[in-house]
């Protein structure tokens, strides 16, 4: 038990290969260890070593079937690895032992939009709703998913409750922008990214003005298709307000 309380420790203080070699000892010691394990699958993730992390984290699942953390862990080494489906099959079983919390069902249907099953997310995310309607998480998730499934009506009324239960909240604002677009209200959904990529850095501002530049083509003559496909001109551009499109 002191191993593993020095394991933790070493997990908490970012020492992850500390956490290796600690768990090899208790595995040798303990080999039916499933908090070890467990352990061992949250260093090797942060390591970024997904294969090694999703094995120990099924070999916690099968040591400890009824061990809900072992579940939920197991289903992010599954997301981060890209296996969507896989994930959201994780998050349903979750969901389905415990009903009445909308955590799973929101993450079920986080991973069917990953996984371009829309529909089921669809499912996943009016079931969180039932279950908590002031969920923003949950009504967030519902507007991504009814967007994928081309529901304009639908995307804009849960994009618009998720605003209203989290004002200023970027995502929604994205959301509710993506719906808009989807609803054939373009100037709106372009003036949101605007706003939104003034606001935003990184990868987000880079999707956001992704969004624009299409919305712009759609709307724009040669002259102007041809400004879009050069992404520091349109950026520059769009950012100073000098692009326009007509309701």
């Amino acid at each position: 038990m002191i191993a593993f309380a020095d394991a933790l420790s070493a997990l908490e203080a970012g020492d992850h290969h500390g956490v290796l070699r600690l768990t090899d000892a208790i595995l040798a010691e303990r080999p039916g260890d499933d908090a070890a394990h467990a352990v061992r699958a949250r260093a090797l993730l942060a390591l970024g070593r997904l294969d090694d992390a999703e094995r120990e984290a099924q070999a916690a699942v099968r040591l400890d079937p009824e061990e809900v953390g072992h579940r939920e862990l197991l289903a992010e080494v599954l997301s981060r690895s890209g296996a969507h489906r896989e994930a959201a099959d994780e998050f349903r079983r979750l969901a389905r032992r415990d009903p009445h919390q909308a955590g799973w069902p929101v993450a079920e249907a986080a991973e069917r939009i990953e996984a371009a099953e829309p529909a089921r997310g669809v499912e996943a995310a009016r079931a969180a709703v039932r279950l908590e309607p002031d969920n923003p998480a949950a009504q967030l998730t519902l507007a991504r998913a009814l967007t994928r499934t081309g529901d304009a009506r639908g995307a804009l009324q849960a994009a618009d409750a998720a605003y209203r239960l989290q004002p200023g909240d970027a995502g929604a604002r994205e959301a509710f922008a993506d719906a808009s677009w989807l609803a054939d209200r373009d100037a709106a959904a372009f003036g949101e990214f605007r706003a939104l990529a003034a606001e935003l850095t990184g990868d987000d501002r880079a999707r956001v003005l992704s969004k624009a530049s299409a919305v712009y083509r759609q709307h724009a003559g040669w002259a102007g298709r041809l400004l879009a496909g050069i992404g520091p001109a349109f950026e520059v551009a769009f950012s100073r307000g000098w692009l326009r499109v007509q309701p």
